[in-house]
């Protein structure tokens, strides 16, 4: 019981977990677009690491260390992406941080995250920005959309979790835990359409068995259930696609 508190406690609530969801989430479709870059993947990892961290330390007196880590990041970042890529590719790394910074950041009056069901879709937004830009020479857009529906309705089951204790209007609130599960039902299945249409074969399978584990996850998703069944379960489905890829490469 200790090493499930201590591994809690050092993988997931440190913010590695999420970030390394997020950037298998984006390997999957480097794999795809056959794009892949081991730059890459440590820029995505770097950054969205870095990102969580700010936001979930801003108000705590640990801010000042963590602004010193990010400034590292960033440096970090910086030089990886002048070594490996272009100039081009450091303005969308840009581009993309600031609106991380928009989603949560004490020193503006109104940000993303104050406005009442906006944020699951930002959310959405920038993870798909990261997948469909930042790693491709131009903009995809079915890879934009795949990633954007998918994340968006990921996001909904942390409202249901936090739905007593949040302080902005979210969709649980206002029309209900079911019609919000209804919501994120759809964003998977337009998500699935999507997938099949434009991904090749072996990418669309692993992208739809990941979503049947989703569906579940989303379906059993309740305000009473443990922090760990989000945190944990839900938040593993972002990596799901590339695992499904990675065993059926291998078999």
């Amino acid at each position: 019981m200790n090493v499930l508190k201590i591994l809690k406690k050092s993988v997931i609530d440190s913010q590695f977990y999420v970030s390394l969801m997020g950037t298998l989430f984006a390997v999957f479709f480097m794999e795809e677009q056959n794009t892949f870059r081991y730059p890459t993947v440590c820029l995505i990892f770097i950054t969205y690491f870095s990102g969580y961290l700010y936001t979930k330390y801003q108000y705590t007196k640990h801010f000042f260390k963590i602004l010193l880590l990010n400034a590292i990041a960033g440096i970090i970042c910086a030089m990886l992406i002048y070594h490996n890529h272009n100039e081009i590719r450091l303005l969308k790394w840009f581009i993309i941080v600031v609106l991380g910074l928009l989603y949560n950041s004490f020193f503006l009056d109104v940000y993303i995250r104050k406005i009442p069901l906006l944020k699951v879709f930002y959310v959405g937004l920038v993870w798909a920005l990261v997948n469909c830009w930042l790693t491709l020479p131009q903009f995809n857009l079915p890879i934009f959309l795949i990633s954007f529906f998918f994340i968006t309705a990921l996001v909904l089951p942390f409202d249901i979790r936090d739905m007593k204790s949040d302080t902005v209007k979210t969709f649980p609130m206002i029309i209900g835990v079911q019609h919000t599960k209804n919501i994120a039902y759809l964003l998977i299945f337009a998500s699935n359409i999507l997938a099949i249409l434009y991904l090749d074969l072996n990418y669309s399978i692993s992208f739809f068995l990941s979503s049947i584990i989703t569906y579940i996850l989303i379906y059993f998703s309740e305000n009473e259930r443990d922090d760990s069944y989000f945190s944990f379960g839900v938040e593993t489905c972002s990596a799901l696609p590339f695992l499904f890829l990675a065993i059926m490469e291998y078999f």
